[in-house]
């Protein structure tokens, strides 16, 4: 048995609406981030790599480029893509400048689904009236908000930038327009526990959100949390303790909410700790393990109405 059996997952929600599965191509198109530029602040987040999107790193092929390389490693069999413009704020630039980009990435006819990742803060509503006239025109358009958590306390201290009233402006404002809004939230930021992960998901909920995508804090290279990490150690959840967490907050979430992403992983060097999220599959087992024993999506909420 898979996550799909206990989960709504994006995956299973792709594969009825478009008969088939559907991979999303990410793109790096060269935005930056107003917590980076010195409009909000220096340095970022502090669990952000400095230099994983950077300029001199990042890939100089043009939208299109990115694309066709994408669809040429891709073993999708059914043809369809998603444009997820995945690195730093995509929203944060000159309204025209981002319509280009955007136009360019849809103008591929294999092209379906439009998936924009950025700050709450970063989203005027000329964007969003921008992203609707897509939506118009038949594409699938969704816009992936890194919240990562309700507490405004952890908001301060990872150098957000923004607080949770932010947030909740910002979706909104977007579903008030018919666009669908994904929450991001991460799992053992410094100073929180269960409650506050609880909190989080049920203030996102209360909000009004159409998906979620959960993720494990990890430490990589270039964040600020490294040089803490080497210096003073941090507490990191241990493999068993986030699918444990996952897993509850899956079971307070409703059926009709999707799942993006319920775990995630990254790659060495670039990955410090723990460990096990340097494994793509370790996470996602431990997860589906716990949710075949205990219960899957709404389960708690199964249990209150009957």
């Amino acid at each position: 048995m898979g996550l799909d059996d206990f989960v709504n997952t994006f995956g299973a929600v792709c594969k009825q609406q478009y008969g088939g599965r559907i991979k999303k191509l990410t793109i790096d198109a060269k935005f930056t981030c107003p917590n980076r530029d010195g409009t909000l602040g220096k340095g970022g987040c502090t669990f952000c790599n400095v230099s994983s999107f950077s300029y001199e790193q990042g890939t100089e092929a043009s939208i299109s480029e990115q694309l066709k390389q994408g669809k040429q490693r891709s073993l999708n069999d059914s043809a369809k893509y998603i444009a997820y413009f995945q690195a730093y704020t995509s929203t944060y630039d000159e309204y025209q400048v981002l319509k280009t980009k955007y136009d360019e990435a849809i103008k591929d006819s294999d092209i379906v689904g439009l998936h924009i990742g950025t700050r709450p803060d970063c989203v005027p509503d000329d964007i969003l009236d921008l992203l609707v006239s897509y939506q118009d025109k038949g594409t699938e358009v969704w816009l992936e908000l890194g919240l990562q958590t309700s507490n405004n306390d952890t908001l301060k201290r990872i150098n957000r930038g923004h607080d949770f009233a932010c947030y909740q402006d910002t979706v909104q404002r977007a579903r008030k327009r018919g666009i669908k809004v994904c929450a991001h939230l991460i799992l053992g930021l410094p100073g929180e526990d269960y409650s506050d992960y609880l909190r989080s998901l049920n203030s996102v909920i209360e909000t009004g959100v159409d998906g979620i995508k959960l993720h494990p804090l990890h430490i990589v290279e270039g964040s600020v949390m490294a040089k803490t990490w080497r210096h003073k150690g941090m507490a990191l959840l241990t493999k068993e303790d986030y699918a444990n967490y996952a897993s509850e907050l899956i079971r307070h979430t409703p059926k009709d909410i999707i799942f993006h992403r319920v775990t995630a992983y990254a790659k060495k060097p670039l990955l410090l700790a723990p460990d096990w999220c340097g494994y793509r599959w370790e996470g996602l087992v431990a997860i589906v393990q716990n949710l075949a024993a205990n219960g899957g999506q709404g389960h708690y909420l199964s249990a209150q109405k009957n």
